[in-house]
């Protein structure tokens, strides 16, 4: 399929923004790494790329999208696996996600970005920073653990044991696809409640586009398909990926993450020498909707 031709029933099928037409909000797909992705798109100037994680879609930078927009070309894709985007049976290791991010950018018809990863996507946004450092201009991580740190912390630190209790539990077939579909999605719905410190940032409305987008035909399995592969991977593997990033970086970090220990934000200077971190007390794991207008802010400063 050409990449610039638009979908036109792709607005049918996909959420809307209240303010989509105002800020010119673009669906379409295009073809990257051999697969179709679907991107949403706003603005004009330097590209940024938003990367979503589990369990969201391009929806889940939806209080960032018409910000942003004011001051550059913004896309959000469905990583591989979720929502409209193809989802092939293999390819969730680290590296092979890791070069979907090099490979979007240039079928936006780029040769480099500013690159923003939440949760999954701020994995690959570290991956694409160590492993393909051409295409990265600035780098902005929210919640999501530099692979280094993260290997540190699960072998170290109790807490963060525990709190990784779930990736066993997504390694559970069958049962852990229930987990998320069951009533018609509300399991991914309850999902998100539970695990938010600020419950009203997921509205019934806002939380409808979530359960339709995992109920799609095998999105279940393929989102679990990233934990699954994590699990398959050697940590000699991993630290064997593991380069400086040169990108100057803004961490971003809701400290009150229930699934993620504070700890994994300290002792990064050696895996990232320009390194910026804003620490917010009162946000958790979903930091870009319960703080979107600090999140914001602090984007925008880094990025322009």
């Amino acid at each position: 399929m050409p990449q610039d031709v638009l979908q036109s029933a792709c607005p049918a099928t996909c959420p809307r923004l209240p303010d989509e037409d105002a800020i010119g909000l673009r669906h379409r797909f295009v073809d990257a790494n051999g697969l179709r992705f679907h991107v949403v798109e706003a603005g004009s100037g330097p590209l940024v790329l938003l990367l979503h994680g589990f369990p969201e879609f391009w929806y889940g930078w939806r209080s960032q999208l018409p910000a942003l927009a004011q001051h550059f070309r913004v896309v959000a894709p469905d990583l591989r696996g979720y929502n409209l985007s193809d989802k092939p049976a293999s390819g969730y290791d680290f590296e092979t996600l890791t070069s979907d991010v090099p490979a979007l950018i240039r079928a936006l018809g780029a040769e480099r970005a500013h690159v923003v990863g939440h949760d999954w996507g701020g994995m690959l946004a570290w991956g694409a920073a160590m492993l393909h450092p051409e295409c990265v201009d600035r780098l902005a991580i929210l919640n999501a653990p530099h692979p280094g740190a993260y290997l540190r912390e699960i072998t170290r630190n109790p807490r963060q044991m525990l709190s990784s209790w779930y990736i066993g539990l997504f390694q559970v077939r069958g049962l852990a696809e229930w987990t998320l579909t069951r009533g018609n999605g509300q399991g991914v719905a309850d999902l998100l409640l539970s695990s938010t410190v600020e419950p009203e940032c997921f509205w019934p409305d806002h939380l409808a586009p979530y359960r339709r987008a995992m109920l799609r035909p095998g999105a279940a399995r393929t989102t679990l398909a990233y934990y699954r592969a994590l699990a398959r991977t050697p940590p000699s593997r991993i630290r064997k990926r593991l380069r400086p990033v040169q990108a100057e970086t803004l961490l971003i970090w809701g400290m009150k993450d229930p699934a993620l220990v504070s700890e994994l934000t300290t002792g990064l200077d050696a895996w990232v020498p320009r390194l910026r971190i804003e620490r917010i007390p009162e946000a958790g794991h979903w930091v870009q909707h319960e703080r979107p207008d600090q999140v914001n802010g602090l984007l925008l400063e880094h990025l322009r």
